[in-house]
């Protein structure tokens, strides 16, 4: 008696792997976009809360009460901050003393403001 065994897997088998993974991809995906949105929302607020601290040392020193983001961030010895990087493709806006930071187009949707 020669008893035939066939090994691998059926189809139905498969297309419950495949069901499988699909949920779980499913439940996976909104939960990372959830943390890589709440990294990049802290990333933006921590570039918000050095501009604003720069803004204060420029305007105590220059005596203005208003100043582009751009002439606080640089390499030479003028500057206050020597890079901030765009972690999410926001813009940061001009600063004036007393009113909050803010910076647009995050992620191409949000808008977040530092005000300390």
């Amino acid at each position: 008696m020669n008893k035939k065994t066939t090994q691998g897997f059926t189809l139905v088998e498969i297309m419950i792997v495949v069901v499988i993974i699909g949920l779980l991809a499913a439940m996976a995906i909104p939960a990372f976009q959830k943390v890589r949105a709440s990294s990049q929302d802290k990333a933006v607020i921590n570039n918000l809360r050095q501009l604003s601290a720069a803004a204060d040392q420029y305007f105590l020193e220059k005596g203005v009460s208003s100043v582009a983001s751009s002439d606080l961030v640089g390499t030479n010895s003028s500057q206050y901050i020597k890079n901030v990087t765009a972690v999410a493709a926001e813009t940061y806006s001009d600063i004036q003393q007393g009113s909050a930071v803010t910076a647009t187009g995050v992620a191409g949707a949000r808008t977040i403001t530092y005000s300390n």
